[in-house]
């Protein structure tokens, strides 16, 4: 998982065009134009990705025409809270708590088990080995923070496809076969993709949707917060990509 999680982080862009724009200068000295083309190509990816319009147009693809309206046929019978990201503190001895990512999911699948009072499945594993696995410390959130019952725990799975697949062997041990699955807008395609690879069928409920890009200038100006939403955006592409062919 850490090899997984470090090749993730260094090869999806903003941060592999930074390698780029490297490699193009450290052989710029005797492959001129090459090398040149190389720095460039980096300098210019990474402003243009850290423009809001750029990440937000990524994102809004992955976005659009997600399944909110239940199937008539086949109504969700539970709610899966898929895992994501935690933080560490520190006072007296080390807390590991859940990360904004996973907090969203958690306040979402509390409000729709208040709308819905539909069983609670959480999923997700150890992201490090010395931690408690995303899906106990998520129960654990749901309980006393929202005082959400939850009916099942999986604490194995270390990805999205880990998620969907270890669900399903509890969902199906009690005739599950349909599900509201709670994650943020732009990665419900690929979780989506991964329950149909089990025969589970998904009523997307995500965190929320992002807004459209626009004309407007500030959407052109260069910033940081842009260069994190295009890279979840193509963690998400390549993601996709890698679904199709496994």
């Amino acid at each position: 998982m850490l090899f997984k999680d470090v090749a993730s982080t260094l090869l999806v862009p903003p941060v592999s065009l930074i390698f780029v724009a490297l490699i193009g200068l450290a052989i710029e000295w005797r492959y001129r134009r090459i090398g040149r083309l190389l720095a460039w190509f980096g300098v210019l990816g990474l402003l243009l990705l850290a423009m809001p319009v750029a990440g937000g147009s990524l994102l809004a693809v992955l976005e659009r025409g997600l399944p909110l309206a239940p199937p008539p046929d086949q109504p969700p019978q539970a709610i899966v809270v898929l895992g994501g990201d935690t933080v560490r503190g520190f006072s007296q001895a080390p807390i590991v708590h859940l990360g904004p990512l996973s907090m969203e999911r958690v306040r979402a699948g509390a409000l729709l088990y208040r709308r819905t009072g539909l069983p609670v499945l959480v999923t997700g594993g150890k992201l490090h080995l010395s931690e408690p696995p995303v899906a106990a410390i998520m129960a654990d959130s749901l309980v006393h923070d929202f005082q959400v019952p939850v009916q099942w725990v999986e604490r194995e799975s270390l990805d999205t496809w880990g998620n969907a697949h270890l669900s399903a062997v509890l969902l199906r041990e009690h005739g599950i076969t349909s599900v509201y699955v709670v994650t943020q807008a732009w990665h419900m395609r690929r979780a989506i993709a991964a329950f149909a690879d089990v025969g589970i069928t998904v009523t997307a409920a995500p965190t929320s949707i992002d807004r459209p890009p626009t004309p407007l200038a500030a959407d052109f100006v260069p910033v940081v917060s842009g260069w994190l939403k295009s890279w979840y955006a193509l963690h998400e592409w390549i993601g996709l990509a890698w679904y199709s062919v496994r």
